[in-house]
């Protein structure tokens, strides 16, 4: 019995100590099934033992089953978890194809939002397509204690923070409901015969001008239910999962000038295997051998058969420059005609490789409100912290129904960005990173995959198993 109440005492003590570390004490109701567990032993947790075979052995499978679940379930929930590199964004440094060892105890983990799900399953689960989470309860957002906080160059994982409202279909190919919105309003309102420009309207008029594209974008999407879908809303802890490498923190200033970022008007180390988009012209095809050594993927070579441009790194780039055999021209593609950036709703003229200045918002830190920089901020405001904003007819910006000249965030930001810049969906296209939407952060390498070979010799990357993620700089 001694060896009983030891083993208890030690349970006990670990689980308290968890409780506290979490600051949730509603798991003190677990305390009495310990108790039992270990000393008194009046529910029978093995009472399956008593049946006969096959329904024994069924039920044998099933409580190990469980067990693994909620063992899964807690140490993804609080410890650590798995992450795949699915895209290309931060080539070279991450690749496709890499797995991640992702802690989550280093910037602490959130309790969960959502807290009845599916273990190993983020929002849909697998064959049926339904919603793996229930509804309710939903928790507010709260965070257990770190080993440390984001720093800039570090990479993250965190929730795709456009990613509250989404469209069921396709499935396959995720797309950003606001960039739809906004890409498909625009479109209809040209086709409809109203061509406004608009760098000719005030910024109240610009506000109105956007709203009306908006609109007109999500009264498309809703009449294709066929093509799109339904349009749901996720929690935070329930939006697709992404990676980039944090490069500017809150309370700083923020501005890109010919693709380098500056930070409070100090240029930040660009990142060692940073990419870029190149414009090139070819002799003859690229040999395996070049391709191999420069770590040339697929994907790189489809871009260039059907665009004509490749992303390389430095050392890509020298290596083409070297080889005029193959290489009849290599110049770097300085194109601004990328995409949307953010804010969507605003005419800045900012480019993915000309961007801000921006401040990126800090915990308890004001900004004064106006009409101009209102695009900036507005999501973070009415979104990510919850408030009603609205602005007036003659202009006003109303926060909960009263008038704000200004406004205190309750929550840090970060800003993110994938080394390969010219072929990364980021925070220059979808804007701040809430610190409710941080994972954790990825530790080590513990498997690579090559998409674009197959077999032990060619197919793993042997060389980057085990392989730290700090040491990426």
């Amino acid at each position: 019995m001694k060896v009983q109440w030891t083993k208890f005492i030690i349970v006990l003590a670990l689980y308290l100590l968890f409780l506290w570390w979490l600051k949730s004490w509603l798991g003190l109701i677990v305390i009495p099934f310990i108790y039992d567990a270990y000393i008194s032993r009046k529910i029978r947790w093995d009472w399956w033992k008593d049946l006969e075979n096959p329904m024994r052995m069924i039920m044998s499978w099933v409580d190990a089953l469980v067990f693994a679940l909620v063992a899964v379930y807690f140490i993804n929930l609080f410890f650590f978890q798995n992450y795949v590199i699915p895209s290309s964004s931060l080539e070279k440094s991450l690749l496709t194809g890499d797995y991640l060892f992702v802690s989550k105890v280093s910037y602490g983990p959130r309790i969960p939002q959502t807290p009845l799900s599916m273990p190993l399953t983020q929002h849909t689960m697998p064959v049926i397509n339904t919603k793996s989470y229930i509804d309710w309860p939903q928790w507010d957002y709260r965070r257990a204690p770190g080993i440390g906080k984001v720093q800039v160059n570090d990479i993250v994982v965190f929730n795709f923070p456009a990613g509250d409202t989404v469209v069921s279909e396709p499935q396959w190919q995720p797309q950003d409901y606001y960039q739809m919105c906004y890409g498909y309003g625009t479109l209809i309102l040209e086709k409809n015969g109203l061509n406004i420009n608009p760098d000719s309207l005030s910024p109240l008029q610009l506000r109105k001008y956007y709203e009306t594209v908006y609109n007109a974008g999500r009264t498309y999407l809703l009449s294709q239910p066929n093509e799109y879908g339904v349009l749901m809303s996720r929690p935070a802890d329930r939006r697709e999962n992404y990676v980039k490498r944090c490069v500017g923190l809150p309370g700083q200033t923020l501005q890109i000038k010919d693709r380098i970022v500056y930070l409070d008007g100090k240029p930040n180390k660009e990142p060692d295997n940073v990419q870029y988009t190149y414009i090139v012209k070819l002799n003859e095809r690229l040999p395996e051998e070049f391709i191999k050594e420069n770590g040339i993927t697929q994907e790189d070579l489809v871009q260039l058969n059907q665009y004509g441009y490749m992303p390389l790194t430095q050392k890509a780039y020298k290596a083409m420059l070297s080889r005029k055999d193959l290489v009849k021209s290599v110049s770097l593609n300085t194109s601004k005609t990328v995409g949307d950036i953010y804010p969507l709703n605003a005419r800045y003229g900012w480019t993915r490789d000309n961007y801000g200045p921006v401040w990126i918002p800090a915990k308890g830190k004001s900004v004064k409100l106006t009409l101009e920089n209102l695009p900036i901020y507005e999501r973070p405001i009415r979104v990510y912290e919850g408030n009603d904003l609205t602005v007036t007819d003659d202009g006003k910006i109303l926060i909960n129904g009263k008038e704000a000249k200004e406004y205190t965030f309750k929550m840090d930001y970060y800003w993110m960005q994938g080394d390969n810049r010219h072929n990364s969906a980021d925070s220059r296209y979808w804007g701040f990173v809430p610190e409710d939407h941080i994972v954790g952060k990825p530790i080590f390498i513990w498997w690579s995959s090559d998409p674009d070979r197959s077999g032990l010799a060619d197919g793993v990357r042997w060389n980057r198993l085990f392989r730290m993620v700090d040491n990426i700089k």
